[in-house]
């Protein structure tokens, strides 16, 4: 008997009657003989509705400071969530049970609201499924070895679906989202982007990481180590459409580029509008320097993206770096009281009115000059790059915001992304 675990996003689970179709499809699945584990996020809005009403108790400035709480308090949409999906199953006649992340228990490390998953007991959930039950288990939540409740960061849920699949060694999970699949760029920017039947782990691990906003880059990652299949597919469909038709819908991420697999030159276009430059002037040219500064930015649980060391001049040097727009502030303050003073360093400034646009594709790996034909495409717009990074199958640039939408249209255009690939 095959194990199915599905995840349904807000949006799937915004109103009673969402959630009920929800509970029909899941239903369907369980009378064709599977057994079922469901991870469903909060309903759509209420994560920020619960937050909102934490920052009208305290200073925005300090919120910080209440992480433990806050996990406390946003954990509560998933459980709200998953109750009321379990209510709708037994209300279609299907015997269901919901838990917790603290109840299976899934086990994390203290992170308040940035927690990671460290492993999950799968007895109980097992044990539920040898007696016909459907199981429920909250996403974006666990609890740390103090029996703290935490949280994943935002998106967690879908991290929490995989790595249920995962310990569960689950045949395949099934990410219902409000979208049909994963698509070349996002549709609301280039209405001729096309959705993609299947896609590369490294592809959408690239993607993911990016900005495109269909996965959460930690679920892609678990995803990756334990070779979980990953189907993402619409929950809007019709609930009663034929489980085979379902099944081959949406976009599959595949972890073997056989020869049945889309061979574009450039599979997608992911673009982050949440990203801010930091440089710190006129810093000391010598061994050491780079990880005095990020060390310390390190050290205060900030993630740093794209990295830039102007060359030395008068033994002095410019070194820049992209942060999470949520992370600026925190970061410059960090940089101008801890590591400014100790350098020696002239000056710290900032940009948030950056963003990052990337194209991303295997085929990149056996095609010379795709990097330039990019460069080339944005100067012809007239856009100037201020930061490049590449790896293997990506090449990304850091630009101007109020160009991003032009960048993404020009070079989804110049890399007929809107064109089916050859067969290979």
């Amino acid at each position: 008997m095959a194990l199915i675990v599905h995840k349904y996003g807000g949006t799937s689970m915004g109103s009673t009657e969402r959630i009920r179709n929800v509970a029909k499809r899941v239903a369907k699945w369980a009378r064709a003989g599977y057994q079922m584990v469901v991870v469903p996020s909060a309903m759509s809005g209420e994560t920020n509705r619960l937050l909102g009403l934490a920052k009208e108790l305290a200073p925005a400035r300090v919120m910080p400071a209440y992480q433990r709480e806050l996990d406390m308090l946003a954990a509560t949409g998933e459980q709200a969530s998953s109750a009321l999906l379990a209510i709708a199953l037994q209300a279609e006649g299907v015997d269901a049970v919901s838990y917790a992340g603290w109840q299976v228990p899934i086990r994390t490390d203290s992170a308040f609201t940035k927690a990671r998953i460290e492993s999950i007991d799968d007895q109980r959930v097992r044990a539920d499924l040898a007696a016909g039950k459907v199981v429920i288990i909250t996403g974006f939540q666990g609890i740390d070895s103090e029996g703290n409740v935490t949280t994943l960061g935002r998106g967690g849920s879908d991290t929490s679906a995989v790595a249920v699949a995962a310990a569960l060694k689950a045949d395949e999970c099934l990410i219902y989202t409000d979208v049909d699949g994963v698509y070349t760029t996002d549709p609301r920017v280039v209405p001729e982007a096309r959705r993609l039947r299947s896609i590369s782990f490294e592809e959408m691990l690239e993607m993911a990481s990016l900005g495109s906003k269909v996965l959460q880059i930690r679920s892609v990652e678990f995803a990756g180590k334990y070779k979980v299949p990953i189907r993402v597919l619409s929950s809007f469909t019709p609930w009663d459409i034929p489980i085979e038709e379902e099944a081959r819908s949406g976009t599959l991420i595949t972890f073997e580029e056989d020869e049945n697999m889309e061979q574009a030159l450039v599979s997608g276009i992911a673009f982050n509008r949440d990203e801010a430059k930091i440089s710190v002037l006129g810093v000391p040219d010598k061994p050491g320097i780079a990880y005095q500064i990020l060390g310390a930015v390190a050290d205060a649980n900030i993630e740093v993206d794209m990295i830039i060391q102007n060359v030395s001049k008068d033994g002095k040097t410019d070194f820049s770096f992209t942060v999470h727009r949520n992370d600026y502030a925190r970061t410059v303050d960090l940089l101008k009281e801890k590591v400014l003073p100790k350098l020696g360093a002239e000056a710290v400034i900032g940009d948030t009115k950056i963003c990052k646009v990337s194209i991303v594709g295997i085929g990149m790996r056996s095609h010379v000059g795709v990097a330039s034909k990019m460069f080339r495409t944005l100067s012809e717009e007239g856009i100037n790059i201020q930061m490049i990074s590449t790896s293997e199958i990506k090449t990304s640039v850091v630009i101007d915001e109020k160009y991003m939408e032009l960048a993404v249209r020009a070079l989804h255009r110049a890399f007929d992304l809107d064109q089916e690939p050859a067969a290979a």
